[in-house]
């Protein structure tokens, strides 16, 4: 039964967010044939008494060629069933499905209004997600399909179409989606984008200056090795703030006030006490956290929240012959719907971008054989690309004032804490990286 062989399947898969668990229980809650020999199917998978619900395509075919071998799920009777996103020959049906405002079994293929999709690109699946699979067409298109399915439309498609009828820069163009009802809820299943095929992805960028940088002469300062990033994380920092502006204008904005600043310090200092009592290491510098997290206390003003990215990084960006775009606008996938749409202060994403810089700087340290002599280069790049992302986002519009410096620092240790307990529990030869965000720093 397919059922069967999904279950076997399902927790080999990158995008599978319950391995190392076992299954209790699968069963298939949807089964639309889109086309002969294509099935969407909508799985409930229970675990520890919890469900997970995932999307998956499924090819089927009496014979299965060589290059779709690894997409194999299994046999019934003598048709092999297959991961069907692999197979440009069934992936077509998406990309013409949007283009004509498609529905079949109750999947809502659509396009954004005014745009026309070229249907004559073959697909290609993405190989570096872990959560997603994205398909790219031609150097045209890429289409995000959600594995993990929760009820409701997803931020990034909420915002993306928002910032595009605004003509907003810095993003990448929406061109369609295709969603569905879940617990009667209309519900994002993916997102078609435009493929920004001649552009570089940020993290790549820095990591190749770091590099540059740690290979240049001990006296050679960061400004002028070869590898200087500042002009560009420069520029990073305007686009951030025009995107924040451009935000702020398509949705409502609101302000928090002062005895709810005061209880989101206090939430920091919660993780903070947690942490602190599973990793030993973050104890010596509680004195410094608390310290940081009091000058929020002492704040005396409303703080402006907004709609934000949510997860922001060097990662989440891309360097294009033109300028910066930034993507992945839904928020940390492993929270609420409602969380990833709420308003928070935009010096969150800036926070995140900061601790990136920070990685960056100290990734390419792990294991090295140098890393002690190298960390202050490290420090070095860190604190200059920091101090040159801030001074683009005030440029673009961004405001840090004296009160939003006391907050900016709070979110940047509060990730750093939150960082530091992730690493423990999954890399730990990388602790020294968040670990390093606890000393005092100019930036």
């Amino acid at each position: 039964m397919l059922d069967e062989l999904l279950a076997a399947w399902i927790g080999r898969q990158r995008w599978f967010g319950g391995k190392g668990r076992p299954i209790d229980e699968l069963s298939i809650d949807s089964d639309v044939e889109l086309s002969p020999g294509l099935r969407h199917l909508i799985i409930a998978v229970w675990q520890e008494g919890s469900r997970d619900r995932y999307q998956v395509l499924v090819g089927e075919r009496d014979e299965l060629p060589d290059r779709l071998n690894h997409a194999l799920i299994g046999t019934v009777g003598e048709t092999y069933h297959y991961d069907a996103v692999h197979d440009p020959e069934r992936m077509g049906l998406l990309l013409d499905g949007m283009a004509h405002d498609e529905t079949r079994g109750g999947l809502r293929m659509r396009h954004v209004p005014g745009v026309t999709v070229d249907t004559s690109p073959r697909s290609v699946v993405l190989g570096a997600e872990q959560s997603n699979t994205s398909l790219v067409y031609g150097d045209a298109y890429i289409c995000k399909l959600f594995r993990r399915l929760i009820p409701g439309v997803n931020p990034e498609l909420e915002i993306i179409t928002a910032l595009a009828a605004r003509n907003a820069p810095h993003i990448a163009r929406p061109y369609g989606w295709i969603e569905t009802d879940l617990d009667g809820t209309g519900t994002t299943l993916a997102i078609m984008q435009e493929f920004l095929s001649p552009a570089n992805d940020g993290w790549d960028l820095a990591l190749t200056s770091v590099r540059d940088l740690y290979a240049s002469l001990p006296q050679v300062p960061a400004g002028e090795a070869g590898g200087n990033f500042a002009a560009e994380s420069r520029r990073l920092g305007t686009a951030t703030a025009r995107v924040h502006h451009e935000l702020a204008e398509a949705f409502p904005t609101d302000v928090i006030e002062v005895h709810e600043v005061k209880r989101m310090a206090e939430s920091f200092r919660r993780r903070l006490g947690l942490s602190v009592a599973e990793v030993p290491q973050l104890r010596e510098h509680v004195g410094f956290i608390e310290h940081v997290y009091h000058q929020v206390e002492l704040l005396t003003t409303a703080v402006p929240v907004q709609r934000v990215h949510g997860d922001y990084h060097l990662g989440q960006v891309m360097r294009t012959p033109t300028d910066w775009v930034v993507l992945d606008f839904e928020g940390e996938p492993g929270q609420p719907l409602s969380e990833r749409r709420a308003l928070y202060s935009p010096l969150r994403d800036v926070a995140g971008m900061l601790r990136s810089f920070d990685y960056a700087a100290r990734h390419l340290l792990t294991g090295h054989s140098r890393a002690a002599e190298l960390e202050p280069r490290a420090q070095e790049w860190a604190d200059r690309n920091r101090a040159a992302f801030i001074d683009g986002y005030i440029e673009g519009g961004g405001v840090i004032n004296q009160a939003d410096a006391a907050l900016l620092r709070a979110f940047e240790l509060s990730k750093a804490v939150y960082e530091v307990v992730y690493e423990a529990r999954n890399r730990p030869s990388w602790l020294p990286i968040p670990l390093a965000a606890f000393r005092p720093r100019a930036s």
